[in-house]
């Protein structure tokens, strides 16, 4: 197993949340409503929501039919994420990450509770990736134009419009990732 494994991983969040389940999207009932619903209000803009994405809800993970035929680093860099979201909900409950997800200001078009919780998510995406394939693959414009659409593009309900403000948020996660570390005093 190597570091960056995501069974391995997989198996250190079961023991950080002992009711850990990982659900497939394309089964569960809920999922599906979700994704009528995400299709409805995005007018079809999202419609890659039982396919591409993983959502965390509570202690359950719902992941897409193709989840064990995705790369390993790539499941690993997701569950980072995702990891992130499994602690908001422990640190807000349902009902916080509910009114936070879905309120602060507007539901659809600006919604600061959604973008603060996916910037949090998002910057380990970042952190992730500078890891796993090094701080050149974190600064790819192919991974920083993904985190933008998915801000400012109908994927999360056009949750954060500002582009530039964006853009700002990705400069200064990727310029602390690069500062040099103060020696640790042993």
């Amino acid at each position: 197993m190597t570091r960056h494994d995501p069974e391995t991983y997989l198996a250190s969040l079961r023991e950080e949340f002992p009711r850990l389940r990982v659900v497939a999207k394309a089964e569960d009932p809920l999922s599906r409503g979700i994704d009528a619903v995400l299709r409805l209000l995005t007018f079809g803009g999202q419609r890659a929501y039982l396919t591409r994405y993983v959502t965390t809800l509570g202690q359950t993970l719902y992941v897409p039919s193709d989840w064990d035929a995705r790369p390993a680093l790539e499941r690993y860099c997701v569950l980072r994420h995702e990891a992130v979201h499994l602690r908001q909900f422990r640190r807000y409950g349902l009902v916080g990450m509910s009114l936070l997800y879905l309120l602060p200001i507007l539901p659809l078009g600006l919604a600061w509770g959604r973008a603060r919780l996916e910037w949090e998510a998002y910057a380990e995406t970042f952190r992730a990736h500078a890891e796993v394939h090094g701080i050149d693959a974190a600064r790819d414009p192919r991974l920083r134009e993904h985190v933008r659409s998915q801000f400012t593009g109908p994927a999360y309900g056009w949750m954060w419009p500002f582009s530039a403000q964006v853009d700002g948020w990705i400069d200064m996660l990727l310029d602390a990732l690069e500062a040099p570390r103060a020696p640790e005093i042993v």
